[in-house]
């Protein structure tokens, strides 16, 4: 049985300037223990299915339907508010991507990171202190005895997002949603997080939702990758198929965009046009109007659904499929 089976989750934000179909079918399951990649350009609802799942969308304007999303047999569209209570926090944590805006200006460092131990653990406000300083010192913040009692403005961005790292991980998680965690951070502290998650992944077991941009990362930390475009899957695989034989255009197309894959002094790479305006019915492939390979055939119909190129490996291209590509 996975850890999170998710099937067609829908997210659509009701505004005066229209609906915006943010995630629009979205169907996956994780396994205790495994890392998801999700990746994708900015706006592809990579944050937003992530967001969905927890429910931590304002309603109105966003409207969360599915079929499900069972978290280990919970239902996590149809749980009541208390039982989601139960859940975050404790048995789901979730770095979120701004840590300029996620932390509460008022309120100390150590207050914010043993909130979930003192609702989740019933544990002594001593005990929580003592987790959170070892927490702190996990994460690579120097000195952390002496700034565990610290206001938010005290620490650079950098720091404020291991601090966010720390909060998600103190309670040790079951699942970890990890939304661009280390994008303010430089490569060697990137490293330190990305192995810290990788040891607790190994002594809990704990299962992780990865998003972020940089392929190259992904391609080092997860066991499977989810390509996202205009809120729809358009490509999964293992991670070492996925970047031994994409099948999406979509997916080669941020391939080739990846700098240090460029031969050295020739042009950057970059894929042309904008993605399509989601509060608006899209013909057939919503990649199509940018696609290199796009035929008469890719801008008719519904949007193409997931056709299996392998065990493990499906792509939603036409003409991928039709073996003309």
């Amino acid at each position: 049985m996975p850890l999170l089976d998710v099937s067609d989750l829908r997210t659509s934000f009701h505004t005066r300037d229209g609906v915006f179909r943010a995630v629009d079918g979205v169907s996956f399951q994780l396994k205790r223990g495994e890392t998801l990649g999700l990746v994708g350009e900015s706006g592809s609802g990579k944050s937003v299915t992530c967001a969905s799942l927890l429910r931590l969308l304002p309603a109105p304007p966003a409207r969360i339907e599915g079929t499900h999303a069972k978290f280990d047999g919970l239902d996590l569209l149809t749980a009541s508010d208390r039982e989601l209570r139960s859940v975050r926090g404790k048995r789901i944590g979730m770095i979120f991507q701004d840590p300029m805006t996620s932390l509460n200006p008022y309120l100390r460092i150590s207050d914010q990171l043993i909130e979930p131990l003192l609702i989740h653990e019933k544990i002594s406000r001593k005990a929580a202190l003592d987790r959170a300083l070892k927490m702190m010192q996990a994460v690579g913040i120097n000195d952390a005895a002496n700034r565990l009692h610290a206001h938010p403005h005290q620490f650079s961005g950098g720091m404020r997002q291991r601090v966010m790292i720390a909060m998600a991980l103190i309670a040790r998680p079951e699942l970890l949603i990890a939304d661009e965690p280390t994008t303010a951070l430089d490569v060697t502290v990137q490293a330190q997080i990305l192995e810290l998650i990788k040891k607790l992944q190994s002594e809990m077991g704990m299962a992780v939702i990865f998003i972020s941009h940089d392929l190259g990362v992904v391609s080092g930390l997860c066991d499977r990758v989810m390509v996202m475009y205009a809120g729809r899957i358009v490509e999964t695989a293992d991670v070492r198929s996925l970047f031994k034989n994409p099948r999406h255009p979509y997916t080669r197309a941020l391939q080739r965009s990846i700098p240090a894959l460029q031969p050295k002094g020739a042009e950057l790479y970059t894929l042309r046009g904008l993605p399509p305006d989601l509060s608006k019915p899209v013909a057939g492939c919503p990649f199509a109007e940018r696609c290199e390979f796009a035929a008469d055939k890719c801008r008719v119909g519904p949007p193409p659904p997931l056709f299996d190129e392998a065990p493990g490996h499906a792509h939603a291209c036409l003409r991928a499929k039709d073996g003309e590509i």
